[in-house]
């Protein structure tokens, strides 16, 4: 039961690392985390009495 625990904190950890890899480099191979912006305008309707 301990080595499970510990592959899959190793698992975990390793995940993790793959992750952070990932955000920082990903840029660089090609990856657009940006998100698309477009404005959107819409009436609103106030009921005000």
């Amino acid at each position: 039961m301990a080595r499970l625990i510990k592959y899959l904190l190793i698992f975990g950890v390793l995940a993790v690392a793959g992750l952070v890899a990932y955000a920082y480099l990903g840029p660089w191979f090609g990856a657009d985390f940006s998100v698309p912006v477009q404005e959107i305008r819409k009436p609103v309707l106030l009921d005000a009495n």
